[in-house]
């Protein structure tokens, strides 16, 4: 086996209350796709920012090629061939791709030749399946193409060892085939790929070696070829999990929302899970807000239950029967600084005077019920994981039997665990009758959960299919606007 190209030895890196590494190995060799999983949480991206020298182990060595090194930033780190291209790019919307590419880079001489740049960055992009154009503006590229420009940049700079961290998060199908294509090509040209992820699938897709963490840890290492996704899971969250499809034959109920709004003509039945796929941006937020009643559509109704609630704000729709829970837990969906027996009481009909004990012991059922792993009522909401503060908001919103739930990307953030979890509570809703309407970038979670299937672009229905047999490229041609 070939020597590794950057070895980590014992890895420890601390934050106030947190230890993100705890003792970590990790050997990368030339020519590989090696994998970092794990769940949110688990130090993946810590780990990949210490080996790039956005941060310096507690503890710990990093070697490349062999030879001991301390990387002081990350300008040390591609001195030595190690490049990171992050889940949030980092570039000048006005600026060409050629000059983003010139930003930083000391070897370009004092009066920029844009022409030879030009033909460098075309070049390099055309030899890894990067199509590219260096003269246009970053601002009006897609999110798949401001990738490309990220990664042809890290390359430019003669990184050997490229770091993708949740490289697939924000692309549409057809973008990630383009990713992968790149990574396979890297792979050939005898580069090194680090890709750090929490997404099964694409890991068993793309990885040659898989190293998964929990808590800081590494849990396992393993060749792609000697495992599966349900062994994988079992080392991300200690125990089996399942996140098999849950759609099952319903039969024809009636509609208990209805959604008529410019480009948006939208029915969810009782007993009826229906999933909105999107890259971002495209009007999900919109959408979701409009029927929660928290925006005044100019034009079109919105019916809950037959009860028309447009632009008569978030009580009418709750009085007619809707549950919602936003994209932004913390930030609109809970008040961190509150309890949990707070929280859950912030929806409800109620008096002057709050019943503090009855509101207790209403909080410790919902803790046992929702399985939310808490000290008691009185745990402050914002020291909760994201998984837990996941099940207050839906102990919150399922209670008193509503009619719809709309849930807006309901288990981002979370671990394999929690998203099992919620799938759970969105599946029962749905068995109970309730009528659902899931807003998801995940298009994974969108096909295993959906009985229907629309996509919006640009605030439109772009497409609209069955969940069962769905056609992904179809789905990921019309996310791109392509139909």
């Amino acid at each position: 086996m070939d020597a590794p190209v950057l070895s980590a030895r014992g890895i420890v890196k601390r934050f106030p209350g947190v230890v993100a590494n705890d003792g970590v190995d990790l050997d990368v060799r030339r020519g590989e796709v090696h994998t970092v999983l794990g769940e949110n949480g688990a130090g993946k991206s810590t780990l990949a920012a210490v080996l790039s020298g956005y941060y310096r182990p507690d503890e710990g060595e990093l070697r490349v090629d062999g030879e001991r090194v301390t990387l002081h930033s990350p300008r040390d780190g591609l001195a030595r061939g190690i490049g990171m291209v992050h889940q949030h790019f980092r570039l000048v919307d006005r600026f060409t791709v050629a000059e983003n590419i010139a930003l930083g880079d000391g070897s370009q001489p004092v009066v920029l030749d844009t022409s030879r740049l030009e033909r460098e960055v075309t070049a390099l992009g055309e030899r890894f399946g990067l199509s590219i154009d260096p003269r246009a503006r970053v601002g009006d590229l897609s999110v798949g193409e401001r990738q490309r420009v990220e990664i042809v940049n890290t390359l430019y700079r003669g990184a050997d060892v490229l770091l993708l961290d949740e490289p697939t998060a924000v692309l549409t199908p057809r973008e990630v085939d383009v990713l992968f294509a790149t990574v396979r090509a890297l792979r050939a040209a005898g580069r090194a790929v680090v890709f750090i992820s929490h997404k099964l699938g694409e890991v068993m897709e793309v990885s040659d070696r898989i190293t998964v963490m929990r808590n800081g840890r590494v849990t396992g290492d393993v060749r792609a070829a000697d495992t599966d996704a349900r062994e994988l899971a079992r080392m991300m969250v200690g125990r089996d999990v399942d996140l098999s499809p849950r759609r099952a034959p319903r039969a024809p109920a009636a509609p208990m929302l209805r959604v008529r709004l410019d480009g948006i003509e939208l029915d969810v039945r009782a007993g009826e899970l229906v999933g909105v796929a999107g890259v971002a941006g495209n009007g999900q937020l919109e959408l979701a807000e409009t029927i929660a009643g928290l925006r005044t559509p100019p034009a079109g109704r919105v019916e809950i239950g037959g009860v028309d609630v447009t632009g008569r704000g978030a009580r009418a729709a709750r009085r007619a029967g809707l549950a919602y829970v936003p994209e932004d837990r913390l930030g609109t969906g809970l008040a961190p600084s509150l309890t949990i027996a707070e929280n859950l009481l912030l929806t409800r009909r109620r008096g002057f005077f709050v019943n503090r004990r009855r509101a207790a012991a209403q909080a410790r059922d919902a803790i046992e019920r929702f399985d939310i792993k808490a000290s008691g009522p009185d745990a402050v909401t914002r020291v909760l994981s994201g998984g837990n503060a996941q099940r207050v908001l839906l102990a919150r919103e399922l209670a008193g039997e509503p009619r719809v739930l709309v849930a807006a990307a309901p288990t981002r953030g979370l671990d394999v665990g929690a998203t099992e979890a919620v799938r759970e509570l969105l599946d029962a809703f749905r068995a109970r009758g309730g009528a659902v309407l899931l807003l998801s970038e995940d298009l994974d979670e969108v096909l295993a959960l959906s009985d229907r299937i629309v996509v919006l672009y640009r605030g439109r229905i772009a497409h609209e299919t069955p969940g069962d047999g769905a056609d992904v490229e179809q789905i990921g041609y019309a996310m791109a606007g392509v139909v």
